[in-house]
């Protein structure tokens, strides 16, 4: 069912792609290979360019497919059925099937839910901004497609372009103008980024294919190789890795000779799949092997009081305290009014105090001397400012006698 681009930003990156695309494709044809070739038909001129045109027909076919093919959604009155042979997927500890809570659906195995698209995608392989879609079960094989043929037209389009560049420089009479030089350097600054940012992504995905994996998928795997590291499960084998040859088929057909014609039908419906020989059916309905230690504290229900203050029996919690009770409860000096100890001064004494003795406490007679002067209701001297000249001069006239 045709899907076309649903956001006003996809349909921005799907309109920046196809000028691209065209830029880098008819731009070096018209400014630089016509003129090199004196702006006239020939035989060489065909044969230069008819492989790249078509190189270009196929890459437009594949992306617009990419764009407007529906991937694949889970069928509304689809359940699992565990006394059929179509597989459903269960969750690890309680043994029921996967459910989508945001579909309200029943996933089948290798389906994920798209956040983009807010819906579940069968066989979900990414969602990709470029073609505004999720790249999933029907149209996976559109995408590969696409991505041989931005690889293969590119590296094309740099030969062709180094081609006329490398003539320059052997017969300077064929040098380009200034109008061409600007377009071939134009076409270097655009095409080799798209080779390289797209060589690297498509061989990642070509070993995607080979090895029958989705990049969902290959990060689950990544997951389960840390938790085999690390020792909390035992070492489990990828269900549906089929083998070289097979991997291939499952996705572009069984014809190795229809692999490249994007009309070719998709092999299966998404909702079940082939697992590796001697591998047990049930085995992937278990994929992903989830953390037991994650999952167990998942189930563990953790109950709060009903009221920050209460204690695990429900009463005051006795060790609460305030953050500011022991600067409450520092050390005051006897006359402060939060002094909580024995009072004993100027005979007074505290009443509450079991300890104390009853005693007359003499009051020594402080002398008052020269320089100190004593401040009223205070436990202490306040001393004047020394004299700091009058000590330097008794320190020198003791050096000196020295």
């Amino acid at each position: 069912m045709p899907r076309p681009p649903q956001r006003l930003a996809g349909r921005i990156w799907v309109g920046s792609v196809t000028v691209l695309i065209a830029f880098i494709a008819y731009s070096s044809q018209i400014f630089i290979i016509w003129p090199w070739y004196g702006r006239e038909f020939s035989f060489e001129l065909v044969q230069l360019l008819l492989p790249f045109n078509l190189l270009v027909a196929f890459l437009y076919w594949n992306y617009f497919l990419c764009v407007y093919t529906d991937p694949g959604t889970i069928p509304r009155d689809w359940e699992p059925n565990p006394t059929s042979e179509e597989g459903f997927e269960l969750k690890t500890l309680t043994g029921t099937p996967r459910f989508c809570r945001h579909c309200e659906r029943y996933k089948p195995p290798r389906a994920h839910h798209c956040r983009k698209c807010k819906r579940c995608v069968l066989r979900m392989d990414h969602h990709c901004p470029w073609v505004d879609n999720c790249v999933g079960h029907y149209n996976y094989a559109h995408f590969l497609r696409f991505l041989w043929a931005v690889d293969v037209a590119c590296s094309y389009h740099v030969a062709m372009i180094s081609y006329r560049v490398w003539y320059a420089i052997l017969y300077p009479y064929w040098e380009p103008s200034g109008f061409e030089l600007a377009f071939i350097v134009a076409n270097y600054v655009t095409c080799l980024p798209v080779l390289v940012a797209v060589g690297v992504f498509s061989l990642y995905h070509f070993y995607c294919l080979f090895t029958n994996t989705t990049t969902v998928e290959g990060w689950e795997k990544d997951k389960v190789t840390t938790l085999v590291r690390r020792g909390k499960i035992t070492e489990v084998s990828f269900p549906y890795n089929l083998g070289l040859i097979e991997n291939v088929r499952a996705v572009f057909g069984g014809s190795p000779l229809l692999w490249c014609w994007p009309k070719h039908p998709v092999p299966g419906d998404g909702l079940k799949f082939s697992v590796a020989p001697g591998t047990d059916e049930s085995e992937q309905y278990a994929w992903p092997p989830k953390d037991p230690m994650r999952e167990r504290e998942k189930q563990t229900k953790h109950e709060l009081p009903s009221s920050p203050w209460t204690f695990g029996n429900g009463d005051v919690n006795p060790a609460l305290r305030p953050t500011s009770s022991k600067l409450r409860t520092a050390n005051v000096p006897p006359y402060h009014p939060s002094y909580r100890g024995p009072r004993h001064r100027d005979g007074w004494r505290d009443e509450e105090d079991e300890d104390y003795v009853e005693e007359e406490e003499e009051e020594e007679e402080v002398q008052q001397k020269p320089g100190l002067r004593m401040r009223r209701g205070s436990e202490g001297w306040e001393a004047t400012m020394p004299d700091r000249w009058a000590q330097l001069q008794i320190e020198s006239a003791v050096n000196k006698e020295s």
